[in-house]
């Protein structure tokens, strides 16, 4: 259903609202807008009524804000499908076959390669049944694959249908030595240049040669051709980002880094991802679910001024006056003639190969732009954050400790009954996030896994999967919160009833490579990759192991997956003050159980260690909550590992205490109790 097909009722309540309401949109706009909210997630920005019902009238009257309530429920009601999952692949095979293609290669990520997408660019979810956050899947006219990553290599097998696409690991598999192998002799296989880097491209490209057939870059994606219901792309409002937040100035950031494309001779450098082209506006929007991201694109200019591609209807007037004269807003659709333009110009323009995408850089490329290779130019500034944001994230992660703490001491209580589920746990995680300070949204769907389910590593508990939580094993809970000073991210392992000798060994295992990455000082100039292993061996020490990252970059008030650095087996960034990461080792028995410890550190200077002619880092952990000390097998501690818990737990305590009521803080006390 789309806006224009609601009851007649409806759309005459909205349409006499709107007559009364001084400088309110015309009906047809207002249309436009609902289907617009209702491609974006029903949560964050776009959530916020009294935000989202400015992009109809700058002061809606009751009766508009009661339609627009009306029309916009109506439209959030579940249809039926235009096509089940079982006639998609089909359906898309059919169309493959009118467009000339023997293959169609179909990626989790949108047009800004992000990992968070909106409803309208979820198309391998909506073909395969996959909702996990990274994948990609090949038709072929005969059979067909689906990649994953190490954390989804349960959870595809349970959603995807196993008889259509073989389901394979994305590193140990890749996708271009499948298509080596499968493509046919003479196939053509179909790439949509805008869902794929240029470096990917170029992969599939060599890939499609060497099995004797060719890529076709296509106009219209076949995916969408098929795709009847797809939902509208997202028209959620975009707001600033206070500087008291934010710690700079649009302005100032925008002229620090024209500076460095001007001694590079560089024109301007093209802006792909959402979170870049956020971070360097002091702007955020609610396009995408728990990421506060306004979907578009920019040119930062050599002398500061940007273009903004992006559907200026998201923009409320206080965005366009934090923008200022130095930003230009431009329609998305302008985005080609401006790159033509630069062409045109001979232009010396940055662009990042590993995630602007193919269609930009061939469309430069045929104005006659001179393309530089290099990193998105946001992308290093955005990691290292500033002293404001560093204390926002502190700040943050302080209010979100009572959230957590409350719900461990809940699902105490619970978990002794067996009369709390899965679904039902998150859920009160999420009302009790709810009533902090600042909170806005959660920074990804909550982790919460009991049992089996906890060994699925981004398990998503439905009702159909959901189980109670009841004496006998481990529950999982992997959640976080987005704020206006900061991103949160956490995991905790909890023992329901008596834990067995095993889940206590493989748990202090776990605990014991968190401490040594918590503990860890490195030269400057030290990888994640190299501190990786740090996590991992106690649990090599046992034979144990755990197919992830052990940590990932996290943003302020914007993704909580964020890079470039991440410490990991493939981490090659070097690690700098001010960066943010996430320390969380794990193991999982699958059919059994999952235990995963998760804290957020800060990278920091190290006092008193090193010479003159070496700077030491070193982390601070700015995540608050107890770690289960039923869990621990104390006698597998080192005395050093014993102390840093204890010293963990009374800074949980003494930080936390004075926020909490009198039976959360009985609870926390005996959590804390040192060793």
């Amino acid at each position: 259903m789309t806006a224009a097909t609601l009851p007649t009722a409806l759309l005459d309540d909205l349409k006499l609202a709107l007559a009364s309401c001084p400088q309110a949109v015309t009906p047809d706009d207002a249309l436009a807008l609902l289907d617009g909210l209702c491609g974006a997630p029903d949560s964050g920005l776009a959530a916020d009524r009294t935000l989202w019902s400015r992009l109809f009238a700058p002061t809606p009257t009751p009766d508009l804000l009661a339609a627009l309530d009306a029309a916009r429920a109506r439209l959030a009601a579940p249809a039926e499908p235009a096509l089940t999952v079982r006639d998609r692949v089909p359906a898309l095979r059919a169309e493959m076959q009118r467009q000339g293609l023997d293959g169609f290669v179909i990626p989790h990520g949108d047009e800004h390669q992000s990992e968070f997408i909106p409803a309208a660019s979820a198309r391998l979810a909506w073909l395969t049944g996959f909702s996990g956050s990274a994948g990609i899947a090949i038709v072929l006219a005969e059979q067909a694959a689906i990649f994953v990553d190490g954390r989804y290599t349960l959870q595809v097998r349970d959603q995807v249908d196993t008889d259509v696409f073989a389901t394979l690991h994305l590193t140990e598999q890749p996708p271009a030595e499948w298509i080596e192998a499968h493509l046919p002799n003479g196939a053509a296989l179909g790439i949509d240049p805008w869902l794929h880097s240029a470096d990917a491209v170029e992969r599939f490209e060599n890939a499609a040669k060497k099995a004797g057939g060719q890529i076709t870059l296509v106009e219209r994606n076949p995916v969408d051709a098929i795709w009847s219901d797809r939902p509208a792309r997202p028209l959620a409002p975009v707001i600033p980002h206070p500087d008291r937040f934010a710690g700079e100035t649009s302005e100032a950031k925008r002229q620090r880094l024209a500076e460095s494309l001007d001694a590079e001779s560089v024109a301007a450098a093209i802006l792909t991802q959402p979170d870049s082209v956020a971070w360097l506006l002091n702007i955020r929007g609610g396009d995408t679910a728990h990421t506060p991201l306004p979907l578009s694109f920019a040119l930062l200019h050599r002398d500061g001024r940007v273009d903004l591609f992006c559907d200026g209807r998201k923009l409320l007037p206080e965005t366009r006056q934090h923008l200022g004269n130095g930003v230009r807003v431009q329609a998305l659709e302008a985005l080609g003639p401006a790159l033509e333009a630069l062409g045109t110009a001979e232009a010396c323009v940055l662009a990042d190969r590993q995630s602007t995408p193919a269609w930009v850089l061939n469309r430069l490329s045929a104005a006659g732009a001179k393309v530089q290779n290099g990193a998105d130019p946001c992308v290093a500034p955005r990691a290292a954050k500033n002293p404001v944001e560093l204390e926002g994230a502190r700040a943050a992660h302080r209010r979100d400790a009572v959230a957590v703490i409350r719900f461990l001491a809940r699902i105490d209580g619970y978990g002794e009954t067996g009369t709390i589920g899965e679904v039902a746990a998150a859920e009160q995680l999420l009302a009790y996030r709810h009533e902090v300070e600042g909170f806005r949204d959660q920074s990804f769907p909550t982790i919460s896994g009991f049992g089996p389910n906890g060994a699925i590593v981004h398990y998503r508990a439905t009702a159909e999967t959901d189980r109670m939580l009841e004496p006998g094993s481990l529950y999982l809970v992997d959640s976080g919160g987005q704020f206006q000073d900061g991103t949160t991210d956490i995991t905790r392992t909890v023992a329901i009833g008596e834990p067995t000798p095993a889940m206590r060994r493989a748990f202090t295992r776990v605990l014991q490579g968190h401490i040594a990455l918590a503990t860890a000082r490195f030269p400057e100039g030290t990888t994640g990759a190299q501190l990786d292993t740090l996590a991992r061996a106690p649990l090599w020490a046992d034979g144990l192991d755990f197919d992830h990252g052990t940590g990932h970059g996290v943003g302020s008030y914007l993704g909580v997956h964020e890079g470039p650095q991440r410490i990991a087996k493939s981490g090659a960034t070097a690690l700098v003050p001010g960066m943010i990461v996430s320390n969380e080792p794990g193991y999982y028995q699958a059919g059994e159980f999952g235990i995963r410890t998760e804290n957020l550190l800060v990278v920091r200077e190290s006092d008193g260690i090193g010479d003159n002619q070496r700077r030491f880092l070193e982390f601070e952990t700015i995540t608050l909550a107890p770690i289960d000390r039923r869990l621990i097998e104390v006698a597998l501690l080192t005395e050093a590992e014993r102390v840093w818990l204890n010293d963990y737990h009374a800074r949980v305590a003494a930080t936390v205490s004075l926020l909490l009521d009198p039976a959360t803080q009985a609870w926390l006390d005996l959590a804390t109790a040192s060793l």
